[in-house]
């Protein structure tokens, strides 16, 4: 599982959550350095969780996207403060989106969901 946030404190949060929840968990603080673990050996990663807006330069849409060049099957769950409206467009097909603020809990359902599923949804708190 891959979990990008640029915010060390949320990061730290939902790493943790995730781990609790069963979860081999690594992280990036930003959407360069997500791109590049994903360029490790294909199926290392069964999710990738990505804050949208990752500061400067790359956004969790383009991690989202180079994830799913790496392996069509890798379940994705976008997490964004103000362009959940965007995810329509700019979403990979079959991810979820929440939006922030939610419960930490939230995502390890909302993760779980789409890998058992592979459906899309939108996960409001």
């Amino acid at each position: 599982m891959l979990l990008v946030e640029d915010e060390l404190l949320i990061r730290d949060l939902l790493q943790s959550a995730l781990e609790d929840a069963g979860f081999d968990v690594a992280d990036a603080d930003s959407g360069a350095a997500a791109i590049d673990l994903l360029q490790r050996p294909a199926g290392e990663f069964v999710g990738v969780v990505t804050d949208v807006n990752l500061g400067r330069g790359t956004t969790g849409w383009d991690v989202a996207r180079a994830a799913r060049r790496a392996d069509l099957r890798i379940a994705v769950v976008y997490m964004s403060g103000g362009s959940a409206h965007e995810w329509a467009a700019e979403g990979v097909p079959d991810s979820a989106i929440l939006a922030k603020p939610f419960a930490p809990a939230q995502l390890v359902v909302a993760l779980a969901t789409q890998l058992n599923s592979g459906g899309s949804s939108a996960e409001e708190a």
